[in-house]
């Protein structure tokens, strides 16, 4: 394995492609939502636009609210952010039905980066169970000794790959893509804010645990 040797503008720049491939659908289908309206006279279809544009702008803004805190700079005038806050921009994630969420944690002031990464983990989260299933968050302790526990449950539910070398900022060509920047980024998150992080599975569960160290 090598280091991975990444530069600050490239790293803001998959960061952005990353944020960009979340919000790009559900734009795409507002879009396309707005194009039957002009071009369609008949009342089913365009009740069927209205309701497509409501969902997909509702998709759009909870997933630029969720990059906000998880990549962005939201809450710099201070040095924590509100784990409701968090739970709030997290549940925008799981408008649909394809995914079942819970949280729970105390409502408490946790470091900026701590929440970053606790964001981030939710994302990893989800990439696990390709075809659905659940994600329960778990929060336990205060700001200074925490320890998040996420469990992602689903078919086929499997550990994203390279997981463990891309978080230690490592890969095998020492060059990290758009697919395994959301990885490195929480690695990098993570000794920021002095976490750690470890996958397991059994069965259909990935867990992802990280503590403070």
């Amino acid at each position: 394995m090598a280091t991975i040797s990444l530069d600050s503008l490239d790293l803001a720049a998959l960061l952005c492609s990353r944020v960009c491939h979340d919000v790009i659908s559900p734009v795409g289908a507002i879009v396309n939502g707005l194009e039957v309206l002009e071009d369609d006279s008949d009342t089913s279809m365009r009740e069927f636009a209205l309701d497509l544009i409501q969902k997909s702008a509702r998709q759009a803004s909870a997933r630029l609210q969720f990059a906000r805190l998880a990549f962005g700079a939201a809450g710099s005038a201070g040095a924590s952010i509100d784990l409701g806050d968090a739970e709030q921009v997290a549940r925008g994630l799981f408008l649909d039905d394809k995914v079942t969420f819970s949280w729970s944690s105390p409502r408490l002031l946790f470091p900026k980066n701590r929440v970053k990464l606790l964001l981030n983990l939710v994302m990893i989260a989800i990439t696990a169970i390709p075809r659905g299933g659940s994600i329960a968050v778990t929060v336990t302790g205060d700001a200074e000794n925490c320890e998040f526990t996420i469990k992602a449950k689903g078919m086929n539910a499997r550990i994203p790959a390279h997981s463990q070398e891309l978080l230690a900022g490592q890969s095998e060509t020492g060059t990290v893509d758009a697919h395994g920047i959301q990885i490195y980024y929480a690695g990098m998150v993570a000794r920021a804010s002095n976490m750690n992080i470890a996958f397991s599975i059994e069965g259909d569960e990935v867990t992802i645990k990280s503590a403070s160290v």
